[in-house]
């Protein structure tokens, strides 16, 4: 006689299943939320500021529709890692050859280095404002102390750190709420979409989109599925902690627009970085809103510096070749860590060099007005190539989503360059 199979053990093996699921879900939390704290990098910060200061809330209700554009770079640069098992710059090399890739690359690492200048500045800056010591001295301790995470850590344990600083972020809501605004204005310019062609209205659109869907950002995403990778089964809970991190960007972006907007914008104060808009909050809002602004911009920088650094190892490696890998260590991985220094190096210098920061920013805006489109439009290419992802291709109305907002990107970019080069009014 057979013996039928024991409900017991059945129900062992499914509880083990069940539990081995959840282990997962938990540990697959977060390259998405960091990627999207990524997103709200010191000059992203110092972007919001002025235009909160310029427009208070008019300009709230497109910081939380970013969101949803947000979702859909960071579901597609999801998908493209998962199911090419790539990186986007190795994808790139792959599906499009060593031209294009070769043009990503530059563009990605000419962004980065002035991005990383403008960034170890700011995060100097919120550690001078919190100890009153002297920024200028800072700047490469600052950038040593990113570099070493880099350099000392293996892939998991940055990630696990850089989890723990995100905590930092919610000092950015606090703010918001001891700035006191005037809530039904608030939720009048949140939820009422309002189009002005003032100048001020136009200036801080373009600033808002062209800074908030950096290269930087969705490339990271690849890259962390690429080191931890996961099934196609289970791509579902990577892809809602992609949308989750898009949705901690858009509330940060809000929070730091209606902050400065009820304080800056309402008192008439323009400032043109986010160090002088936590300065400005200590007379207009109080000593803890400008500490706990302080707090939330040096988060800011020591999530996004790392990122950057990492990313622009990752780019270069992938182009040529190379080892890469938080997990390999220097002797292991020589030219990848070259990189990552290298940039680190150059953007130390550049942040030395005398430069303002409104400079930093502009030179940055201008960069990644060519970087940013032609990073979202491989993207977009690489998430529908079969010879890549397969035959299950990401579907069309996700990809049509990437390629309108690509489009979207790509025109602004050069409406904002063309501005920048004085080829058209504004």
């Amino acid at each position: 006689m057979t013996r039928k199979p024991s409900s017991r053990s059945g129900t062992g093996r499914g509880a083990r299943r069940g539990a081995g699921d959840r282990r997962f879900r938990l540990r697959s939390w977060g390259p998405g939320l960091v990627s999207g704290a990524a997103d709200t990098d010191p000059t992203t910060v110092a972007t919001l500021v002025v235009v909160g200061a310029s427009t208070m809330f008019g300009l709230a209700w497109l910081t939380l529709l970013m969101m949803p554009a947000l979702a859909v770079v960071q579901v597609l640069a999801t998908r493209v890692g998962v199911l090419s098992g790539r990186d986007l710059q190795q994808a790139v090399v792959d599906g499009y050859g060593r031209v294009v890739s070769t043009l990503l690359l530059i563009s990605i690492l000419g962004v980065n280095v002035v991005t990383i200048a403008a960034d170890v500045a700011a995060g100097a800056a919120a550690i001078g404002l919190l100890t009153g010591v002297d920024s200028r001295w800072l700047v490469p301790v600052f950038a040593a102390g990113a570099l070493a995470l880099l350099l000392i850590g293996k892939y998991d344990e940055v990630e696990r750190i850089l989890k723990l600083v995100m905590l930092g972020l919610l000092a950015y809501g606090a703010a918001a709420i001891l700035a006191r605004p005037d809530w039904l204005a608030v939720a009048r310019g949140s939820l009422i979409p309002s189009l002005s062609f003032t100048q001020a209205h136009l200036a801080g659109t373009l600033a808002i989109l062209g800074t908030t869907l950096t290269s930087y950002t969705y490339v990271w995403q690849t890259v962390e599925q690429v080191e931890e990778p996961c099934s196609r089964e289970r791509l579902r809970t990577r892809e809602l902690d992609a949308v989750t991190g898009a949705g901690l960007a858009a509330v940060i972006f809000w929070c730091i627009l209606v902050a400065s907007g009820a304080t800056l914008g309402t008192h008439h104060q323009q400032v043109t970085t986010a160090e002088q808009a936590a300065q400005a909050l200590r007379p207009l809002a109080g000593p803890y809103a400008s500490v706990l602004f302080s707090v939330g911009l040096l988060a800011s920088a020591l999530i996004a510096v790392p990122v950057i650094m990492a990313a622009g190892g990752y780019v270069a490696a992938s182009a040529f070749g190379w080892p890469r890998g938080l997990n390999k260590t220097p002797r292991q991985a020589p030219r990848f860590y070259a990189v990552v220094g290298a940039q680190t190096l150059a953007g130390v210098a550049l942040a030395l060099s005398g430069i303002g920061p409104i400079q930093l920013l502009f030179l940055a805006s201008l960069i990644g007005g060519v970087a940013t489109p032609l990073g979202l439009i491989m993207l977009a290419l690489a998430a529908g190539n079969p010879a890549l992802v397969g035959q299950s291709r990401v579907h069309w109305s996700l990809r049509a989503a990437g390629w309108l907002i690509a489009a979207l990107v790509t025109a602004v970019s050069l409406f904002f360059l063309a501005q920048q080069l004085h080829l058209i009014g504004g």
